[in-house]
């Protein structure tokens, strides 16, 4: 409950006050469990004291760009118009190979396709590529598309999903007897079940026992 009122983010997306806090947090859950003869009053009381100040922090951070700044840094530009800035990767103590690293993470395998590349406060890697080296998009070829919007789940492991129908209009009927006509007599044979905007079903059996 706790780490979710500290916000939905990955471990990869913490700034380095939030994961050492998140450190810090599992430690004291841990320490009543371990010693019995401690009140779990005692571990519950800083790990409070912990989120307040990691709320406090995160609020702050959101009012003031300054107070950000100081709390997290900035973004390190480490690639500029295709040219490695040493300089920003010895301050940054980032090594080559964790350059190279994540430039292949991200599908990039040779130095000369990228033009900009930012190292973020929380350690991850943002790539501009070189406009030559980016996917060709509709817009480029002057393609007209049509509306794509998000998908939505209709059964997951066997169990429909009533609200999400009610929600696009739909009713279990309608969905028994789509599942019909492609030889689907049980919903709870269905792995997962989606449609997406344009009306179109997509679903996939469970593997046989």
């Amino acid at each position: 409950m706790v780490t979710r009122l500290m916000g939905k983010r990955q471990i990869g997306q913490l700034q380095p006050y939030e994961f050492v806090i998140t450190i810090m947090i599992a430690d004291l859950v841990a320490i009543p469990m371990q010693d019995r003869g401690l009140s779990l009053l005692n571990g519950v009381i800083p790990v409070l004291t912990l989120l307040l100040a990691q709320v406090t922090f995160s609020f702050l951070s959101i009012k003031s760009q300054k107070f950000r700044r100081t709390l997290c840094g900035k973004p390190s530009v480490i690639i500029e118009n295709g040219i490695i800035n040493w300089d920003e990767m010895q301050l940054n103590l980032y090594h080559l190979n964790d350059l190279l690293e994540q430039l292949r993470s991200q599908g990039f395998f040779n130095l000369s396709d990228v033009e900009f590349a930012l190292l973020e406060t929380n350690g991850t890697l943002t790539i501009l590529p070189k406009s030559q080296k980016r996917p060709v998009t509709p817009e480029d070829l002057k393609l007209k598309t049509n509306y794509e919007g998000l998908p939505t789940s209709l059964i997951l492991d066997g169990q429909i999903e009533a609200k999400s129908l009610a929600r696009i209009g739909l009713s279990e009927e309608w969905l028994l007897d789509e599942l019909k006509k492609r030889g689907i007599k049980d919903p709870r044979t269905v792995l997962i079940a989606m449609i997406d905007t344009q009306g179109r079903l997509f679903y996939q059996i469970k593997p046989a026992p």
